[in-house]
């Protein structure tokens, strides 16, 4: 059997993410941390860490967003994935998470609390299975997806790349 996307979504059980592709929680740590030990991007009390499979096909991509926490991305199988990260002062990583490592690709990438980044499988007709691992822990409060045109006007530099990346 061909191990493609619609199989590993299948057999992980993945529910379509709002910022794009699949995923589903892994994990979730009964710790909780309390605000008083969270910087003041933080609404409320948080888990210590949370995990998720995570999966883009070919055309798809997670929109631009930010998070209130540092994302550790793992890579499982399939193809490439693409990350790309606008750090604060403007600077673009692109991160290539990925199994080739005489191409550069990496089995691991951070991408740092605050600064927005996307991703996509940009090999036709391929997918991408990673996982990410968020600490302090995941909350969807804390998710903010990018507005094309006021991401765009703050890094003009990056705005085709932006608007191909934003619904």
């Amino acid at each position: 059997m061909n191990k493609n996307a619609a199989y590993y979504i299948k057999q992980l059980g993945l529910t379509q993410h709002v910022e794009g592709g699949a995923y589903r929680e892994t994990y979730r740590s009964e710790c909780i941390l309390d605000t008083k030990t969270l910087t003041n991007a933080f609404s409320g009390p948080r888990n210590a860490s949370t995990a998720i499979y995570f999966l883009l096909s070919y055309g798809e991509f997670s929109a631009f967003h930010k998070i209130a926490s540092d994302e550790l991305w793992h890579f499982y199988t399939g193809n490439k994935l693409t990350i790309y990260e606008i750090e604060t002062n403007g600077n673009l990583i692109t991160h290539k998470l990925g199994s080739n490592t005489d191409m550069g690709e990496t089995f691991q990438c951070v991408v740092k609390a605050g600064n927005w980044f996307g991703s996509r499988c940009e090999i036709e007709n391929g997918f991408s299975l990673a996982g990410c691992t968020v600490a302090p822990g995941f909350d969807f409060s804390d998710l903010a997806l990018a507005d094309k045109n006021i991401l765009s006007a703050q890094y003009p530099l990056h705005r085709l790349l932006i608007e191909s990346m934003c619904y």
